[in-house]
């Protein structure tokens, strides 16, 4: 094929030039990076040759070799993975495969680098972190079971890149770094073995390197031999120790080689919140490595962020990542790896969906995940309070979702309420032990903000009888509650709709108020008809004059403005408009009622009445030049 000279993409050169002038604070990063793309490809074919031999060419002898070469100031990263086409040289490194990728440079010209310094790694985009080091990277490779075609990559980091035809004897990547004059420190053995050993150690696959030495000949008491010339040797070695991490004893594992293989799986360059690192035996046998992170990563929302994050292994032998099989999408958080004794080598996606062992180790890591949060929460709530600030709208996301664990998911929920101080939070179960002794249910009030909440009408009852209501302020929490009734055998009771029954009654009283009233509640009925279900007297209300709330199985407002915000077709719904007659402004419109006063200066104070309902709620007024209107009208009369 001709040499072809291609330009990048417009946000892979913002990425090429974050990573050469300012990104990475730890420069030694790149050959982690390379070394795990390395792993990465010889995976994928050791996978594959379950079902395809031919693709091995009768080489199964997997390694990761290292070549460093003073005279040329090269340093080449070699592999005998899966190798690339040329499409998928274009794709994989003339592009950065990830949708995320524009936002996240948005983001990055916001914050300052240098507190968070190595987000990169979470867009999969850790091959460019060579560009550090070198002035120009080559890459050569050819995709195994293509004998008759290797492509030729070259990029000196600048706005283009060239890709050639060329020839290479076996399979796989060569990644061919021209290092630039601070970092021939990469060339020295000891630099080499360092890296290594810190990040690298764990790789199952050999990652080896030709040592030279000079040997002079000794004589038999071990003496040099006076005038003999030095005799130099190069032998390969392994640097790596290749034992899976997983499947060594916690005991000899550090916490920093933890740390390491976190950081390697996730890309999330801060230490993880925790880990459990655990055996099942008996009539399904497997190992987990599994991790909670602190830091939420910055794609996570976006439709091409992977379901989980979980490598499933069958005898050390990787199978596939990233698969709903073995964690529900709510726990998209979870970082690690299964290893199974018991599945077949052979196991099919298809296989996998309807195993009877996958499914009994999907439940095994659903509850080691969810009992492990409830245990940071009781003995770490700080932690679980960073945790939480990330993820906890995917906790949520699991109460309506995951029905076998919803009573466990509810239990890891916090919230703001009214006996909130502070920024303090609470839970369902401190909620129920603080109940008064003949309360009923749990009360709950949404909304856009605590800010918005704590202001809202509805609250007076409650504020005035010292009862908690929580403050559910995130668009999920609505969309949770639909899937909720209980929590240990308490009912959710939203205070915006239906009744509200705090005390006992009396019904003689209530009926003489509700007779007192009935005709000015007729006639707010007739003005609002077209906007409005129904007039009550209020029991929520103590300062406010009213206050607009829904139907026990209505839509809430906040849940109509979010439906509208998705562009979601909703029918329009009416609303019930409770009024409070202990409010001054009440017993004047019923007395100017019951002496026939003015009618249009009645409604006129109704239509104030609903808009200022309205505004409360923090839902748009209908006629916003009519009520400026009623208002000059009314403070030149006053």
């Amino acid at each position: 094929m001709p040499a072809q000279s291609l330009q990048f993409k417009t946000e892979t050169k913002k990425v090429l030039h974050l990573v050469t002038h300012s990104l990475y604070s730890n420069k030694d990063i790149f050959l982690r990076e390379l070394i795990s793309n390395a792993s990465d490809a010889i995976d994928k074919i050791r996978f594959e040759s379950l079902t395809n031999a031919d693709l091995l060419e009768n080489n199964s002898d997997w390694k990761i070799k290292i070549i460093c070469d003073k005279e040329k100031n090269t340093l080449t990263i070699s592999d005998n993975g899966i190798g690339m086409s040329q499409d998928e040289i274009i794709e994989h490194l003339g592009t950065i495969a990830k949708s995320g990728s524009q936002a996240y440079l948005e983001q990055l010209k916001k914050d300052d680098l240098k507190d968070n310094p190595e987000l990169i790694g979470q867009f999969g985009v850790g091959f460019y972190s060579a560009f550090m080091a070198a002035d120009k990277v080559t890459v050569i490779t050819r995709k195994a079971g293509d004998k008759n075609s290797a492509i030729q990559w070259e990029c000196s980091g600048e706005e283009e890149y060239t890709i050639d035809g060329t020839t290479k004897e076996s399979r796989g990547t060569d990644v061919i770094l021209h290092l630039n004059e601070e970092s021939k420190e990469y060339l020295d053995e000891w630099k080499i073995r360092e890296i290594v050993k810190k990040y690298s150690d764990y790789i199952e696959f050999p990652i080896a390197m030709d040592i030279e030495r000079s040997e002079t000949e000794r004589d038999k008491d071990g003496k040099p031999v006076e005038g003999a010339e030095p005799v130099k040797t190069i032998t390969e070695e392994t640097l790596n120790s290749k034992k899976a991490i997983w499947l060594r004893s916690k005991d000899e594992i550090k916490d920093e080689e933890y740390e390491e293989f976190y950081k390697h799986l996730s890309h999330d360059f801060s230490k993880p919140l925790t880990h459990q690192h655990y055996k099942v035996e008996g009539t399904t046998e497997f190992t987990a490595l599994i991790y909670l992170p602190l830091q939420r990563p910055f794609d996570l929302f976006m439709k091409d962020h992977p379901k989980n994050n979980i490598h499933l292994y069958v005898k050390r032998v990787f199978i596939m990542k990233n698969s709903e099989v073995l964690l529900p999408e709510y726990m998209r958080f979870v970082t690690g790896v299964v290893d199974s004794s018991d599945l077949p080598l052979n196991v099919s996606r298809e296989i996998l969906q309807e195993n009877r062992i996958l499914k009994t180790i999907r439940k095994n890591l659903i509850s080691k995940v969810l009992s492990t949060l409830k245990d940071i929460k009781q003995k770490e709530y700080d932690k679980y309070k960073e945790f939480y600030d990330s993820f906890g709208v995917l906790v949520k996301e699991g109460v309506y979702s995951d029905y076998e664990n919803k009573e466990s998911l509810l239990g890891l929920l916090i919230f703001q309420s009214t006996s909130s101080t502070g920024g303090e939070y609470t839970d369902l179960d401190k909620y129920i032990d603080n109940m008064k002794e003949d309360q009923k249910e749990i009360y709950y009030i949404t909304g856009e903000s605590k800010d918005d909440v704590e202001k809202a009408s509805h609250l007076e009852i409650f504020r005035e009888k010292n009862i908690e209501v929580l403050y559910f302020t995130e668009p999920i929490d609505e969309i949770m509650m639909q899937s909720v009734q209980e929590y240990k055998g308490k009912k959710f009771k939203s205070i915006l709709k239906g009744d509200i029954d705090l005390e006992k009654k009396d019904e003689k009283e209530k009926k003489q108020v509700e007779e007192k009233y009935k005709s000015l509640n007729d006639f707010i009925q007739k003005t609002l008809d077209e906007h409005i279900k129904e007039v009550r007297i209020s029991d929520r209300l103590v300062k406010s004059a009213c206050c607009l709330i829904g139907d026990e199985f209505d839509m809430s407002a906040h849940l109509e403005k979010i439906m509208k915000t998705y562009n979601k077709d909703i029918p329009k719904s009416k609303r019930i408009l409770e009024i409070n007659p202990k409010h001054p402004i009440i017993d004047r419109m019923q007395n100017l009622l019951s002496n026939n006063s003015d009618e249009n200066k009645l409604k006129d104070y109704v239509e104030l009445l609903y808009n200022q309902a309205l505004i409360t709620e923090g839902s748009k007024i209908h006629d916003p030049v009519r009520f400026n209107e009623l208002i000059s009208n009314l403070m030149l009369k006053e």
